[in-house]
């Protein structure tokens, strides 16, 4: 296939890199930003702190947003563009993970238009010009950090939606691993399948002409393997965060997907599930949604979940069939080892109507969900009801 390939982000990485974050900023030529985070933790930690006195030793001037969530809502984005163009702001620094990253890239797009940024999410709009984001990352999972993708909620229409635009690539990265120890287990274990489910989603397709992607998703995949189990046992273990980190962004800044098709079908089924319960981690969801898919496709495709097998589960099976179930198997194995639930029960939200779910996915079985097997509304409701 013929490609192109983008990856702009410059990335500041090590101990202590958090304190030259004003001195980035400057180096860059802005001199006033939008300081944006979530709720509490990164005041609690003490990085709040360091941030600012970095900005102000820097002559950076700053305004501030925090209170992002767990799947960023639309309301706090309309709030950060409203703040961004009373204050003339030049740029969008993001201190946190993927919810916080993505709110910043909405914010960066929305302050440039006239109309409601949720017009992005729909598809109705596409950016033409954007602030420029930055980010101080404190959880390895989302790749945001070095991806074109934002992916924002709307609660009142119970509609989560993304929208890609390399506009919003951030310009730079900075990435210390400590920053991650205090990431509980249960999200450490979280952003471990996030990681591994944007390479899977890219590796596991039916056109894939370049050997060398390939092999970079299969190492990743391996490496991932290795190091999640290791940081979800050992929260302060250095040489572990390092390689979650390292991965969490190298696989979604689309270097996984040179020369091949990538539909994300796993992720367009779990964004209505977390879109209508809130509660719903993204990589639980993930956990949960990824093997009532693969099974329900992977006989489409033996060959390509036989090689996932064969060269990261370490399945040892000539057919294909039977390596590509085994495989599978050994990587739920793997997701239950790290904590990861595997059964919408086990995601604790009551009763979870899968028929409201698969209506809304396909839009009452007008559009089915894109894949290599395309999804109508009868094979996600099933898809669903195999993991209940």
């Amino acid at each position: 296939m013929n490609f192109q390939f983008y990856s702009p982000t410059k990335i500041f990485f090590g101990k202590g890199e958090e304190n030259n974050a004003g001195k980035i900023i400057s180096e860059y030529g802005y001199k006033k930003i939008l300081l944006h985070y979530g709720k509490n933790s990164i005041k609690a930690s003490g990085l709040y702190d360091k941030v600012v006195k970095s900005l102000k030793d820097n002559n950076i001037d700053f305004v501030e947003l925090g209170g992002v969530e767990a799947n960023p809502k639309i309301s706090l984005v309309r709030e950060g563009v409203k703040l961004c163009k009373a204050e003339n702001v030049e740029m969008v620094l993001s201190v946190g993970g993927g919810s916080v990253i993505d709110s910043g890239k909405a914010i960066a797009c929305g302050t440039k238009v006239d109309f409601d940024p949720w017009q992005f999410s729909m598809g109705a709009e596409k950016p033409e010009e954007a602030l420029p984001v930055g980010v101080i990352l404190t959880i390895s999972a989302a790749g945001s950090e070095m991806s074109p993708s934002c992916v924002i909620s709307n609660p009142e229409t119970k509609v989560k939606n993304g929208f890609t635009s390399d506009l919003v690539r951030p310009r730079f990265a900075i990435e210390n691993p400590e920053l991650t120890y205090s990431v509980s287990k249960f999200q450490t274990a979280c952003g471990v399948v996030d990681i591994m489910m944007h390479t899977l989603e890219r590796y596991l397709s039916d056109e894939t002409d370049l050997d060398l992607t390939a092999e970079f998703c299969e190492g990743l995949l391996r490496n991932v393997i290795k190091y999640g189990k290791i940081a979800v046992d050992d929260p302060t273990n250095y040489k572990a965060r390092s390689e979650l980190m390292i991965s969490a962004g190298f696989s979604h800044n689309n270097m996984m997907e040179m020369g091949s098709k990538h539909y994300f079908t796993v992720h367009k089924l779990e964004h209505q599930l977390s879109g209508l319960y809130d509660e719903v981690a993204h990589g639980a969801g993930l956990s949960v949604l990824f093997f009532g898919w693969a099974k329900y496709v992977y006989k489409s495709l033996p060959e390509k979940f036989a090689s996932l097998a064969r060269n990261v589960m370490g399945v040892d099976e000539p057919d294909d069939l039977k390596a590509a179930e085994a495989g599978l198997d050994r990587l739920k194995e793997y997701f239950v080892s790290l904590g990861m639930p595997v059964t919408l029960k086990e995601l604790r939200v009551g009763e979870i109507n899968i028929e409201e779910i698969a209506d809304r996915i396909t839009k009452s079985d007008t559009a089915k969900v894109i894949g290599f097997v395309p999804l109508d509304k009868k094979a996600v409701f099933e898809i669903y009801k195999s993991v209940e």
